[in-house]
């Protein structure tokens, strides 16, 4: 059980003139069962939503995503809003939905396999 899988998501802290500062989160080494069935939730949420195109309801559903991942996946290591903050426009769901897919199938990204190896030599 020593070998957990872990996951990570950066985040950008600001932008000074053109160049981008960044930060790297990762998981906490356990994450307990109870939060996969929070993700399974989610997951149908996502799955309803996508039928249903409301933007009242799209932002809710975001809202939802953005609290899910700071608070529970990573542990209040940053808050909703520097998620919200720090994610890049055009891969901000994208982000969100493979955050909610390691919690619930354990499914790491290459970019995450690849900052670990790096991390653990």
């Amino acid at each position: 059980m020593a070998n957990l899988k872990r996951n990570m998501i950066e985040l950008v802290k600001e932008v000074k003139e053109g160049e981008i500062v960044t930060q790297k989160y990762l998981t906490p080494v356990f994450i307990p069962m109870s939060v996969v069935y929070e993700a399974i939730d989610m997951t149908e949420e996502i799955e309803k939503s996508e039928g249903d195109k409301k933007a009242g309801s799209e932002k809710e559903l975001l809202e939802k995503l953005m609290n899910f991942v700071a608070e529970k996946v990573y542990n209040k290591q940053f808050t909703k809003e520097e998620l919200f903050n720090g994610l890049h426009a055009p891969d901000a769901i994208q982000t969100l939905q493979e955050q909610i897919i390691f919690v619930a199938q354990g499914r790491q990204t290459d970019e995450t396999k690849k900052f670990l190896a790096e991390k653990n030599r």
